[in-house]
């Protein structure tokens, strides 16, 4: 990033040393060198009062860093974004194909695990939909450009909001008979419904 580099040349414009300059600032002299070696980033303050002592403005102070800390953030986002899908998607799965199994092995208490995971397997999906929500993006094609790191230009994400409605409806009833279908093969392999 470019702000370190901003900070030592500022700094040797005024002649200051780091701990002169972490003095004014209120922090350590380690913490200025960790900034000007961009091993960290100066929090909120830190900037407001380094743009104070260099007599110039944050946007001066941190230009050209604006970008690659949204790149960051957005690097950040996608991989949370991607492991609550895959921890949803484990769950899914398991919340499908278990019930049968350990209501079979365990009976009351293999109800009750399975009550368990149903439960943090809500848990995890509103953690998802708020996921979805604060980024706004909420259809297939939107979630899939997030995820590639690209974005939807106006035009195609208005044609994607119009087919929410229809997606979420779809989508349940998509999981009802998809949960149906393996419920039904589940008991048939564990011979709880009598065939011919």
């Amino acid at each position: 990033m470019e702000l370190g580099k901003q900070i030592k040349k500022y700094r040797n414009e005024l002649s200051l040393s780091q701990e002169a300059l972490a003095e004014k600032i209120y922090v350590t002299r380690q913490t200025v060198s960790n900034w000007e070696n961009e091993k960290n980033y100066p929090d909120i303050n830190s900037l407001v009062l380094l743009s104070e002592v260099f007599g110039t403005s944050v946007d001066n102070l941190i230009k050209g860093d604006v970008q690659k800390m949204k790149e960051q953030i957005n690097e950040e986002d996608q991989k949370n974004f991607a492991r609550l899908g895959n921890i949803l998607t484990v769950l899914f799965i398991l919340g499908i194909v278990s019930p049968v199994p350990l209501l079979h092995f365990l009976g009351i208490t293999g109800g009750i695990i399975w009550a368990v995971l149903w439960g943090v397997s809500m848990y995890f999906a509103c953690l998802c939909e708020k996921k979805k929500k604060q980024l706004n993006i909420h259809t297939y094609r939107e979630i899939v450009a997030f995820l590639e790191g690209k974005q939807l230009d106006e035009i195609t994400k208005e044609r994607e909001n119009a087919k929410r409605p229809y997606q979420r409806i779809l989508l349940a009833i998509g999981s009802a008979l998809l949960t149906f279908a393996v419920l039904v093969v589940m008991l048939l392999i564990f011979k709880v419904i009598p065939h011919n």
